[in-house]
């Protein structure tokens, strides 16, 4: 399997070998005689399970999961709670917009927004200004699932850093600012 073929693997579940299809798409695991291949990783220093990526995405679906299981409303995701954060804190926006107070791609922004407005969380409307644009808002129902989620998001965050002392709270806390370039930083 390739190194990126390994990123994308689910973590969650992870399989200590290939599937019949991964095998035969890459080959992996044999080379042309049949015989085991040599690691790809093996002279590198590489350890997959001890680099930023893999610990930065563990990390996150452990917050993900903390987070789920504090939430007040059912079938709310932290990514739809925080782009009704951002509707809530900056106004109506654009999509465009809420991709970048989100840092969620269009692709999904756009799902996550058709879920929100089936749930009468948001509104869209056209831009007075430029029809061609779509302005998204919250709705009333949107700032209620906000007030009852916010103390469930509070708590989620103060789970997941549980395990640190708030010396090295405030240490990662500045340091993942920096890494994701997020105004703040020094």
């Amino acid at each position: 399997m390739s190194v990126a073929g390994l990123l994308m693997r689910d973590v969650t579940n992870p399989s200590p070998e290939p599937s019949k299809a991964e095998a035969e798409v890459s080959g992996a695991g044999k080379d042309a005689a049949g015989a085991p291949e040599a690691s790809v990783t093996a002279g590198l220093d590489y350890v997959f399970a001890e680099q930023v990526g893999y610990l930065l995405r563990r990390a996150y679906q452990r917050h993900l999961a903390i987070f789920q299981n504090n939430a007040a409303v059912d079938n709310l995701t932290a990514v739809q709670f925080a782009t009704l954060c951002a509707l809530d804190e900056e106004g109506s926006r654009s999509q465009a917009e809420l991709v970048k107070a989100t840092g969620v791609d269009q692709a999904t922004i756009r799902g996550i927004v058709e879920r929100l407005k089936a749930r009468d969380l948001i509104t869209l409307s056209k831009d007075p200004a430029d029809g061609r644009k779509v302005i998204i808002a919250i709705t009333a129902a949107g700032r209620s699932v906000l007030r009852a989620m916010t103390p469930c998001a509070l708590k989620a965050s103060e789970d997941t850093l549980e395990p640190l002392n708030p010396a090295e709270r405030l240490a990662l806390l500045h340091t993942l600012r920096k890494i994701a370039d997020v105004d703040g930083a020094d």
